[in-house]
């Protein structure tokens, strides 16, 4: 450091010299600048302390001689919201034992994830969500973008953390979050190979999940599995007496959803099992329309097939999704559909003449 320079001068991602030396694990610099008088809380920056940055990033021996220095272990800011919820991020065992040691508040509010808990969970770290779960952390407890640690695990794919959470009195109805709830989180998309999201689907309905819940982004987690392409899972929900007609969501049902993500076994699935081929509703308004504009040929196909009404919402659909085949198909079965009206007017009309005076 030059003659005047000041070590708590703010600027830059890590608004300070301390917070940035704390992220990169520059041990000898951290000591340098505390010993030239640096503010151990400043606050500011990505991590909104030099504690959070270090806990993130892993480094342990920074952060023992940043609690040794006076730092916060509960100050709150930054992306994760205080240290513990850092080190749960990142998968930091010991870290986060030494703050727990140390006296983190092991359900402090905050940051993207909510809670210490709810992180650890979300990213699979098996252990630190043990750890937490010993010192009783609140698994119910409400935050992030998935609402709490079950949906989060759910999401993830993280069986084994969703059975100890469930083990230790998670709410496998709780609502709230993206997806509603738990079992429509591990009906969607994931992150696992499908046999991990359907055991977990398993298992939240061996623990007594409602199958027909509602809310959430897909509205059910019929529309979800459907979505997502994952007939197992929809066949599954399906044997267990969930609505196939279910209203709700961003595709309004599990027809539509299916329609747009284009697997035809899925569709043909729910058409067998009574899903109604022409039901209002949702982002594309029907199935037809969102296979439509997908441009998913044989979906539309099956759906036609099935009778569902061509109109001209439906071709505008189908021109948004540039598939000419579809245009032709929606032509032809337009052309005979005002065959048939006029053939049956014709009739109507024979049947209803006046006789001659």
């Amino acid at each position: 450091m030059t003659e005047g320079s000041d070590v708590n001068g703010q600027g830059g991602e890590y608004d300070n010299a301390l917070q940035a030396a704390s992220s990169e694990g520059h041990l000898q610099i951290v000591q340098i600048l505390l010993d030239k008088g640096a503010d151990v809380n400043a606050h500011g920056g990505y991590f909104g302390n030099a504690l959070q940055a270090a806990s993130y990033r892993g480094h342990l021996e920074i952060v023992q001689i940043l609690l040794d220095k006076g730092a916060n272990i509960n100050a709150q800011g930054g992306y994760f919201g205080n240290a513990l919820q850092a080190a749960s991020c990142g998968g930091h065992l010991q870290i986060a034992q030494m703050l727990l040691d140390k006296g983190a508040n092991i359900n402090a509010q905050g940051g993207y994830f909510g809670n210490a808990l709810y992180t650890a969970s979300f990213e699979g770290h098996l252990e630190i969500v043990q750890i937490l779960l010993d010192k009783e952390a609140d698994v119910n407890a409400q935050g992030g973008e998935y609402g709490y640690a079950l949906q989060a695990a759910s999401y993830g794919s993280h069986l084994e953390i969703v059975q100890i959470l469930l083990d230790k009195g998670a709410d496998v109805n709780a609502h709230g979050g993206y997806f509603g709830n738990a079992l429509q989180a591990a009906s969607s998309e994931g992150h696992l190979e499908i046999v991990g999201r359907l055991q977990i689907v398993q298992l939240l309905l061996n623990k007594g999940a409602n199958i027909n819940a509602q809310g959430g982004y897909f509205g059910n987690a019929l529309q979800a599995a459907s979505y997502g392409s994952h007939l197992e899972i929809v066949q599954i929900l399906l044997d267990k007496e969930a609505d196939v007609n279910a209203q709700g969501g961003e595709y309004g049902n599990a027809l539509q959803a299916a329609s747009y993500g284009g697997n035809l076994e899925v569709v043909q699935l729910l058409l067998d099992k009574g899903a109604d081929v022409n039901a209002q509703g949702g982002h594309f308004d029907n199935a037809l329309q969102a296979a439509s504009y997908e441009g998913n040929l044989e979906a539309v196909q099956l759906l036609l097939d099935k009778g569902a009404d061509v109109n001209a919402q439906t071709l505008q659909a189908a021109l948004r999704g540039c598939n000419p085949e579809i245009v032709q198909l929606f032509n032809l079965n337009g052309a005979k559909m005002m065959s048939r009206k006029l053939s049956s007017s014709t009739n109507i009309r024979e049947r209803t003449k006046l006789p001659r005076l």
